[in-house]
């Protein structure tokens, strides 16, 4: 992963954001966010979560309906496991799996955004909402399907090989942090979590204003060790 730019697209640019929002009174402000956020092992959600809580410090302070909306992997956007698989395909395999009981939720472009917007709408300051996903798909039998939807036969015409495990990577996500549950709102695919979350202001500008120090100077180790002193988890790996 890299770190650095992690940090200074998904933390820092989500804190210029908020900070001009506020500035110019924006009315509505919604992050997109992810499962990968929940309890982060990845550099990716470790800096996702950090820009959560970076936009729900804004609405407590300012009185905002900011609010964050997580979901998980889209199909067919840009990067989409999908459309790698398919590309696999087209070549002749081999397509490529991490590990063969590695689980992700998924949803499609259309249904992601009507939900956002409809989240949006209910925001009312410092909410994170959750979309209803349904159930984990296995990455495994997803492959396989792909294949069979190619009018090939797994493992006969196009081989599935299995890579290992990445750093910082999950066999299957989780949906909520400890001691937190999710509510249901008046759109039944549409949660939020029912517990509101207060940020510590201080302790999260002065962790922000670190971390663009160091990502300015590319001291990839002082910010994961930052990363996980400021986050509960504390777990991040690059």
């Amino acid at each position: 992963a890299n770190v650095e730019e992690a940090v200074t697209n998904n933390v820092l640019g989500t804190k210029n954001i908020v900070e001009t929002a506020v500035r110019h009174n924006v009315e509505r402000l919604v992050l997109i966010s992810t499962d990968k956020a929940v309890r982060p092992v990845s550099v990716m959600g470790a800096t996702k979560r950090l820009a959560e809580l970076t936009v729900l410090d804004a609405a407590q302070r300012n009185n905002l309906p900011y609010s964050v909306v997580r979901f998980g992997n889209v199909l067919g956007s840009r990067g989409s496991v999908v459309r790698t698989f398919k590309n696999q395909i087209a070549r002749g395999g081999p397509v490529t799996i991490t590990h063969p009981e590695m689980y992700r939720y998924f949803m499609i472009i259309p249904e992601a955004v009507h939900l956002v917007l409809q989240a949006a709408c209910m925001g009312t300051g410092g909410e994170v909402f959750m979309l209803n996903m349904g159930e984990q798909v296995r990455i495994l039998d997803l492959a396989e399907d792909l294949i069979r939807l190619s009018g090939l036969e797994p493992y006969r015409d196009i081989d599935i090989q299995t890579t290992g495990i990445r750093p910082g990577e999950k066999l299957r996500e989780d949906l909520l942090e400890d001691g937190v549950d999710f509510e249901r709102t008046g759109h039944s695919e549409i949660f939020r979590m029912s517990k509101e979350e207060q940020v510590d202001g201080a302790s999260l500008a002065q962790t922000l204003d670190k971390l663009s120090d160091l990502a300015l100077h590319s001291r990839t180790s002082d910010l994961i060790q930052t990363i996980n002193l400021f986050l509960p988890s504390g777990s991040v790996q690059q």
